[in-house]
């Protein structure tokens, strides 16, 4: 039986890294887009260590003109494309005040464009063959902004949109092509060590933090489920739904909780590298995880409980008096 081929973008460091690696476990021959070359060359080797074909194509994701030329070349070495997983991503953790347009377009085009370039150069090879899957990488951030995070929100936001309209549209022309989304939690990645911050103290996920090959397994079984969307974890569930529910809430709640919860007191250089604009990985291999081993356990460990930002009738509570104190100034 041939193995089958998928193409992983951000493919070099986090959840991407770990994705490629659970491909090469379950058979899969990998595709591999990043920037990095050490990250890259890195992940390949995995691959080939599994027995699979691994071919590493430097790529930059906000170039259409680069992805399209990276498919044509994985579609003639390795094979038909029959999954395309769209994980590249970068942002800037700053208020909006401290952002210059040129960071914002930056973050945009790789983290929005990146997805909608890979979706369209996957396009263009599976719907002649009438077969294939487009798994886009989301994120609880894709329905619920929260402070230091609008690059990446709004490009979350915007990838949750394009994918929708996509969907609709196949099955209108009744494609045999399928889109996922998969919606990830807060994951333990390279992403806050290396990604810009003009923040007081080093980034970090918003508790619970997963791991990344918890979220990794969640992308490799979404190729045959295919559901329309897997939101992973309980409290991304609720966080999902919290703000479709009630969103006014969520602003007050985030607006007192949200810049504390994604600070550490480790200190920041402020000359620090990052991958804004130019690879972190080309020569040093960071591999998936980032900094909060120790912290990274999800709703199954015990100490979920104690990383969530107040109990749930604490936050009710808190963000009642809040509402109450924001009317009585208003008179």
């Amino acid at each position: 039986m041939s193995r089958g081929v998928a193409v992983v973008t951000g493919a070099s460091g986090g959840v991407g890294r770990a994705t490629v690696h659970a491909l090469a476990g379950a058979g899969w021959d990998v595709g591999l887009l990043a920037r990095g070359g050490a990250g890259l060359e890195a992940a390949a080797a995995e691959v080939r260590a599994h027995g699979g074909k691994a071919l590493a194509v430097p790529t930059d994701v906000a170039s259409f003109e680069e992805v399209d030329r990276a498919a044509e070349r994985i579609t003639e070495e390795l094979g038909p494309i029959d999954v395309w997983i769209n994980d590249a991503m970068t942002t800037i953790f700053a208020p909006v005040v401290d952002i210059r347009p040129d960071e914002l377009r930056r973050a945009t085009e790789v983290t929005y464009l990146g997805q909608a370039h890979g979706a369209m150069a996957a396009l263009a090879r599976m719907r002649p063959r009438d077969q294939g899957t487009i798994i886009s990488v989301g994120s609880a951030l894709a329905y619920r902004g929260i402070p230091l995070q609008s690059a990446y929100c709004g490009s979350k936001f915007a990838v949750r949109g394009f994918m929708e309209s996509l969907r609709t549209e196949l099955l209108a022309e009744g494609s045999g092509v399928r889109v996922v989304q998969v919606h990830l939690p807060a994951v333990n990645t390279t992403q806050f060590g290396w990604c810009r911050a003009r923040t007081p103290t080093h980034p970090m996920p918003v508790p619970p933090i997963y791991q990344p090959e918890v979220a990794a397994r969640a992308i490799v079984a979404a190729i045959d489920a295919a559901p329309r969307q897997k939101v992973l974890g309980t409290w991304n569930w609720l966080l999902v739904r919290m703000s479709q529910v009630m969103p006014g809430i969520g602003d007050h709640y985030l607006a007192r909780t949200g810049r504390s919860s994604q600070l550490t007191d480790i200190s920041i250089e402020a000359d620090r590298p990052d991958d804004l604009f130019a690879p972190v990985d080309d020569e040093v291999d960071h591999g998936s995880h980032g900094i909060f081993d120790d912290q990274a356990g999800g709703v199954m460990d015990p100490k979920f409980l104690r990383a969530v930002p107040g109990s749930v009738a604490g936050f009710v509570r808190s963000t009642r008096d809040r509402l109450r104190e924001v009317r009585a100034r208003r008179g």
